[in-house]
């Protein structure tokens, strides 16, 4: 601020104080006076002419503390938001609505310097333009702390306030008050171009955030059980959670807490030894492991002399003798390779981490609990609460009676190895819905034994039930246990059966229907479940997974393989485009294309929400909307122009780079899903 700027506010803020004494002097004569002689609407206009200038003496006053403080909206002596001042200073990504949120947050502090931390609330405006593209909503919460200190204003008087201290930006065109205190904002066409510009010559990039290491624990089958519908949603689900932490360049360890431990593996490996004594030289033609174990299972519930010898074979087990070491890890080796099928088909990178990692941990963990007071005996166990006064909720039954320990004391030993030794920031568990309660106490017993510092916090990613078409668990026609290879399997010949019906099969050689068949297949599968909102129950059903038409994964596939092909229409290849851009540059010129353009700007808050709420549907959301706005955009607007003969006689390559923008948005999208695009389909 330059020292006319100042003196000049000064000079006005002299000339509020001397206004507001005279006032209170007239006031001061009159009420001495005769009362009965001046009239009552003189002395109620006066009275509040009073208070709007002992108001606007409050705000110049606070103004000169801002200015000072915030000299040219540069904040000297407190943390500044650093703003972007050029267009031309933005080479990748930019989230708007953080931006905007800082560039508020600097108007709001200038305008009401006294308010600690004041509401900095900005939406997405509504889909009507003459409200501007987004809205700072803070007036009517910061009115009504104002007047908690007795400070007399309105809503509109406050947006007023706010937009007079707002500082410059190349994003905004314009900021307007609106109705009751609403501020609308307009973004800045040329700024939308550049960015749009930069993600066709450099792809797109994430918006910047600070690098953590994020440990996300997800699909988790057990050994020798087949993995079923049930595992689907944790594996779907989790795998997208970790394709979004990476992409935004987060250190991600992706973790398979396998249930490879405990007394099953000694019916296990009893049966294994009578069914192929020689196991250890010849690895036995196990086709079925889950037959495998039914007929274990049997035995163990028949048999008592069986149930004696599993029983034996777990104590071999766990005290590491070598042969029965060997069975276990031949059993498990098993069926890792049948749960790598799964994995491979829909695209799935994992680690795979059983609870035999952490026996050894665990006796330190329990001794350590031991000496610490934390346990209780209970009945013969040892248990810890989260709350030792409350005594709320479930306690952990860290050691059973029998002197063994349980999935509670395997679950608290992984997060103490996770954050000590993998050095974790953030913890994500992908499970049903039901382990809620017991991921809240794994949180609060490791908070109450120091496992867990502040920052480091435990998300439980919970979601609900897979559902039938007759809206009951999701079963077979027998009653069983859908089995997710034959779920993969039905969706393939399905998705064959909608492409063959489209007559795809006679345009496409044999190779590209085979990449459009499993891209539609497991695409439609995997889609079906993010779309929902994780928290809900679905309904399963191949017949609105395979429709063409509205939310779904084959929509939204053939939307991009159509924009693909109007570049390879007009014969332009990419580089051509790049030359373009790099001569004339975007043109939002047309509403349509202006439309489009900004819901292509919302991609990293979209990204920036997800990867924080968890809650992949919002993405899915954003997909169909892009989806929907290229539609609208490609109906209104010729991005290539023919004659009555076919020939293209005009190509608007500003179009064409909005189209291929658009594709590469989308294209990311579904690859953060884990959905393959293709060329053709």
């Amino acid at each position: 601020m330059s020292d006319i700027d100042e003196k000049s506010l000064v000079e006005r803020t002299t000339q509020a104080e001397l206004d507001a004494k005279s006032i209170e002097v007239d006031l001061d004569r009159i009420t001495e006076g005769d009362l009965s002689s001046v009239v009552d609407s003189r002395l109620d206009q006066l009275l509040l002419e009073n208070e709007k200038l002992k108001h606007r003496l409050t705000i110049i006053e606070n103004a000169i503390r801002a200015e000072r403080s915030y000299p040219g909206i540069k904040l000297e002596n407190r943390k500044r938001p650093k703003l972007i001042t050029e267009i031309n200073s933005v080479e990748g990504t930019v989230c708007i609505l953080d931006e905007l949120k800082k560039v508020f947050e600097i108007a709001i502090r200038s305008a009401y310097p006294d308010l600690d931390d004041p509401p900095i609330v900005l939406t997405l405006s509504s889909n009507n333009p003459k409200f501007g593209d987004y809205q700072c909503n803070s007036a009517l919460a910061i009115t009504q702390l104002l007047k908690g200190m007795s400070v007399k204003t309105n809503p509109r008087e406050v947006a007023n306030n706010i937009l007079n201290k707002t500082p410059s930006s190349p994003l905004i065109e314009r900021i307007e008050v609106a109705g009751a205190g609403f501020i609308n904002i307009y973004l800045n066409r040329r700024f939308a171009e550049h960015v749009l510009n930069c993600i066709l010559q450099y792809g797109v990039k994430p918006p910047p955030v600070k690098r953590e290491r994020v440990i996300v624990d997800f699909s988790s089958p057990n050994i020798a059980k087949e993995m079923h519908v049930g595992h689907l949603r944790s594996t779907i689900i989790g795998d997208s959670i970790c394709r979004i932490l990476e992409f935004l360049n987060h250190d991600v360890l992706r973790l398979n807490h396998l249930g490879d431990w405990g007394t099953q593996f000694g019916m296990l490996i009893a049966h294994l030894q009578d069914q192929f004594p020689d196991y250890k030289t010849h690895s036995p033609p196990i086709s079925d492991l889950q037959a495998f174990y039914k007929e274990s299972k049997k035995r163990f519930d028949e048999d008592e002399e069986f149930k004696k010898r599993a029983y034996s074979c777990v104590v071999q087990l766990q005290s590491g003798q070598s042969d029965y070491i060997a069975a276990w890890k031949l059993i498990c080796e098993v069926s890792r390779r049948e749960f790598q099928k799964i994995y491979d088909r829909l695209d799935i990178n994992i680690i795979d981490r059983g609870e035999s990692f952490y026996q050894s941990r665990m006796d330190a963990v329990v001794k350590t609990l031991k000496e610490n007071g934390f346990l209780e005996e209970d009945e013969g166990r040892l248990i810890m609460w989260g709350n030792p006064e409350t005594h709320e909720g479930i306690p952990l039954t860290v050691v059973k009676s029998d002197g063994g320990y349980t999935y509670d004391t395997s679950d608290l030993t992984a997060i103490k190895q996770r954050v000590e030794e993998e050095k974790g920031d953030r913890f994500i568990y992908v499970t049903d819905a039901g382990q809620y309660t017991h991921f809240l106490t794994i949180d609060a017993c490791a908070r109450r034994a120091g496992i867990l510092k502040n920052l480091q916090k435990i998300e439980h990613v919970g979601f609900g039930v897979v559902l039938g078409e007759d809206k009951k668990k999701f079963k077979t026609r027998s009653g069983d246990t859908v089995k997710l290879i034959d779920l993969l399997d039905e969706g393939l010949k399905r998705s064959l059966d909608k492409l063959v019906e489209k007559g795809r099969d006679k345009v496409l050689t044999p190779e590209e229907l085979k990449c459009a068949q499993e891209a539609v297949a497991y695409g439609c599968i995997k889609y079906a479940d993010l779309s929902h909102n994780r928290v809900n129950d679905y309904v399963f059903s191949f017949d609105k997974m395979l429709d063409d038409k509205g939310n779904t994964a084959v929509y939204l596939l053939y939307a991009v393989t159509r924009i693909r092909s109007i570049a390879r229409t007009a014969q332009i290849s990419e580089s051509k485009l790049l030359d373009e851009a790099k001569n004339s540059g975007f043109k939002l010129e047309h509403e349509s294309e202006w439309k489009l353009g900004k819901v292509l700007l919302k991609f990293p808050e979209v990204i920036l929400k997800v990867a924080n709420d968890l809650y992949i549907h919002s993405l899915c959301e954003y997909l169909y909307e892009i989806s929907s706005c290229f539609t609208e955009f490609y109906d209104k607007c010729y991005c290539i122009e023919k004659d009555k003969e076919g020939k293209i006689i005009n190509i608007s390559y500003e179009r064409l780079m909005l189209c291929e923008v658009t594709a590469r948005i989308m294209e990311k999208c579904l690859n953060i899903l884990g959905i393959k695009t293709v060329s053709k389909m």
